[in-house]
């Protein structure tokens, strides 16, 4: 009888645990599909040029000097939009 209220125990646990990831990943989906839109306008933003228009004046030091410039750095960009699409690929895979 220990056996199985342990058994029993375990198994409740791990029920726990997927029912909670599976919320979280509900509420993560959500939330990257609010952001569907910016990430939209990030990738027009990047790969049409105008990010290199802003970066340059950036490095020419024609923009103010308190601007937050997080998205002129070299990286910032690109790095979200891999990511991104490395994980919507992964989410298709691993079901």
């Amino acid at each position: 009888m220990t056996e199985q209220i342990e058994r029993i125990m375990n198994m409740e646990e791990r029920l726990d645990r997927v029912m909670k990831a599976l919320q979280d990943l509900h509420i993560a989906m959500e939330q990257m599909n609010e952001v569907k839109e910016d990430v939209n306008a990030l990738s027009d933003y990047y790969e049409n040029g105008i990010w290199r228009q802003d970066y340059e004046s950036d490095e020419a030091g024609m923009l103010p000097k308190d601007l937050k410039r997080g998205v002129l750095s070299q990286d910032a960009i690109y790095d979200i939009l891999t990511e991104y699409d490395a994980l919507g690929k992964q989410l298709k895979t691993d079901n």
